[in-house]
This record gives C-alpha cells, sequence and structure tokens, in this order.
C-alpha cells in the first residue's frame, strides 16, 4: 500500500471533481478514493489516470473522450468499493482500461461508442481469497458502425471466496462492420471457491465480427508437475503458475512502476 501512494504520489493530483485536459502530450494523474471525479478530453487530447480505491463506499467515475483522444484508466481495488465507470467516446478516440481487484469490490463499466472508428480496450483481474466477493460487471455499446472493443477479465478464486464477471456487448441497429471480443478466464483453487461468469452478445447489425468466451477450471497440473520435477515445492509452482495468469494483465496498466508493485500484492496475498 505505501509504495502504491508513494508511486500515485509523484503524478499529477486529478480532481476533486474534475479533470479537463487539452494538451495532445499525454500526463499522468491520480486520484486517490474519490467519490464522484469527472474527466474531460478535449478532440486530440491525451492523458493517463491512475485511481485508488482503498475505503469502503460509492465511487462514481464519468469519462468523455472528444474526436481522436487517447486515454488510459487505470483503477486499482484496495477496498470494499463500489464503484460505477461511465465511459462515451467519440470518433477516432482510443480508451484503453486496467481494473485490479485484490479485495472484495464491486466494479460497474458502461462504455459508449458513439463515434465511427472509436477503440476500446478493456483487460480485468480480481483475485479474491477468505470470504471475498469480487464483482466486475461491463456493458459495451455500439452505437455506430466501425468501432472495436476488446475485453480480457481472469478471475482467481481460493478459500470459500466468490467471483462474478458479466459482460454485455451491445451492436445497435446499423452499428455495421462493428468488431467486437470479449473473453472470461478464471482458475478456481479450492472446492468451496465460486466463478460464476456471464457473457453476452445482443446484435442487431448484419456485418459484424463479434465473439465471446468463457472458461472456469483448475490450474494445469501438468505444468505445475514439470515445475516440481525441476526442484519447485508444489506451493511455489502453484504460485507461479498464478502469478503468470494475472500477469499479463496487472503489467498493462499505464504507469509502469505500478504493474511491478501491484504484482508484488498479488504474490503477497497468494502467499498468505
Amino acid at each position: 500500500m505505501e509504495r502504491i501512494l508513494e508511486i500515485i504520489g509523484e503524478l499529477r493530483k486529478a480532481g476533486p471533481e474534475l479533470l479537463r485536459v487539452e494538451a495532445p502530450v499525454p500526463q499522468s494523474y491520480a486520484a486517490a478514493d474519490p467519490d464522484h471525479l469527472r474527466v474531460e478530453l478535449a478532440p486530440g487530447a491525451a492523458a493517463r489516470l491512475v485511481v485508488l480505491h482503498t475505503k469502503a463506499g460509492v465511487a462514481r467515475l464519468d469519462v468523455e473522450l472528444g474526436e481522436g483522444a487517447q486515454f488510459d484508466l487505470t483503477e486499482i481495488f484496495l477496498g470494499e468499493t463500489f464503484a460505477e465507470i461511465a465511459l462515451k467516446q467519440e470518433g477516432r478516440s482510443c480508451c484503453r482500461v486496467t481494473t485490479v481487484e485484490l479485495s472484495s469490490a464491486n466494479a460497474s463499466y458502461r462504455i459508449d461508442l458513439n463515434g465511427a472508428g472509436a477503440e476500446n480496450t478493456l483487460n480485468g483481474v480480481f483475485l479474491a481469497t477468505e470470504k471475498e466477493h469480487c464483482v466486475v460487471r461491463l456493458h459495451t455499446a455500439h452505437n455506430v458502425p466501425d468501432c472495436t472493443s476488446v475485453s480480457c477479465v481472469k478471475g482467481v478464486a481460493d478459500d470459500e471466496a466468490v467471483g462474478e464477471f458479466s459482460g454485455l456487448v451491445y451492436v445497435a441497429p446499423d452499428a455495421q462492420r462493428t468488431d467486437a471480443r470479449q473473453q472470461s478466464r478464471n482458475v478456481l483453487l479450492s472446492e468451496r471457491a465460486r466463478i460464476e461468469t456471464m457473457p453476452q452478445l445482443e446484435i442487431y447489425a448484419d456485418d459484424v465480427k463479434c465473439s465471446h468466451g468463457a472458461t472456469v477450471g483448475q490450474m494445469d497440473s501438468e505444468a505445475i508437475l514439470y515445475m516440481r520435477q525441476r526442484g519447485l515445492s508444489e506451493a511455489q509452482a502453484r504460485a507461479l503458475q498464478i502469478e503468470g495468469f494475472v500477469g499479463d494483465i496487472v503489467r498493462r496498466c499505464g504507469v509502469e512502476p505500478l504493474g511491478e508493485v501491484l504484482m508484488a500484492l498479488a504474490a503477497e496475498k497468494l502467499e498468505r
């Protein structure tokens, strides 16, 4: 926690209620436990934002991207926060979201692609242990033609923890040439843990490329055996496999030093 606070303390402070960006050269901003933050990027503007949630409560984030804007959002959940995030994108804008839940939390994302050529990528991971309950909800609306969305949410549950993922891709009538991909991948570490996943497609156009998929399973026993034959204990082999599973998501956050700190927190939680 201290290292995360140190990193975001070095970034520009966002808010407390409005962050408006007009510069085309990206700057990094941070917000800790905002109740309601509005982010507006002017046409052609660029920015990176880290939002840290450390306490129980309700939070809301509203983001509007102008024509051709570029935005990186990283959300970190270390407390039992219920967060609603609404992103609206105009034409040729690009938004990359990384969401990491390392405690009980509930994150709900509503993404509206309102201009041709808009792109959205969302990568998320939750790690639930003991009796924690992690939830990620995603609603991506392709409201106009020629937009792209890609989402991948990974979940890990141990002990008696519960994880949930609900994802809907909506393609409006005449939103032709939509390219939408959605994936949910999950690993259970105990017989009492539970993960529920529900990816959905709602399509009203005929010239589209849309796919979705979901998996819930155990760790790769052959890979664990392979690592044990090379001198690792079973606990070490399992930890390495899980770290690899979540690492490709966590390390994609827009602020590079933060990825390694989050990986260290995830590894520490797995050891406990």
